[in-house]
């Protein structure tokens, strides 16, 4: 009787740790996805130039056109709807949220190369030209529920273009 109690245990230490890594394994490959989609999406959306400012030699991106191409890329890239849930099939299992968009060009006054600081998303860069910056986040996966909740995902992303001096 001893020897099965102890087998018992073993197995359930076995299944938990087992259970704990494939969460760990989801952690990362949803990380991975998010961070791919967003390095995209920011890519996507630094195409958006106010060609009317270009033809004057600025570089200077259209905030509203900027923005729209982001989520549009997103929710190509991630399966995504319109509010930025998971479609049916989607690997990923909560909604999307967009924390931070910011756009650094030459319409903001500030002159390249600028240092870029967000505290708050760990985000220091040096940065060479227009950019555009964004933060993207969605829900830790879970498979073991434990008193303590995991934090989001967090994925921030940046996409310059570099001034020619």
């Amino acid at each position: 009787m001893d020897y099965i109690i102890k087998l018992a245990f073993v197995l359930l230490i076995f299944v938990y740790s087992w259970f704990f890594q494939i969460q760990n394994q989801e952690w990362d490959m949803l990380r991975s996805m998010l961070k791919d989609a967003n390095n995209i999406a920011v890519h996507d959306a630094s195409q958006e130039l106010n060609e009317s400012a270009r033809a004057q030699g600025r570089l200077i991106i259209d905030p509203a056109g900027a923005f729209a191409t982001f989520r549009q890329s997103l929710q190509a890239n991630l399966g995504l709807d319109d509010g930025l849930s998971p479609l049916a099939g989607s690997r990923i299992q909560t909604q999307v949220k967009i924390v931070k968009f910011d756009i650094v060009d030459q319409s903001s006054g500030v002159t390249f190369p600028f240092l870029y600081e967000d505290s708050q998303y760990g985000i220091t860069k040096y940065i060479q030209g227009p950019s555009v910056i964004a933060v993207i986040e969605t829900a830790h996966p879970v498979l073991i529920s434990r008193a303590k909740v995991q934090e989001a995902i967090i994925v921030p992303a940046v996409q310059e273009y570099k001034m020619n001096d």
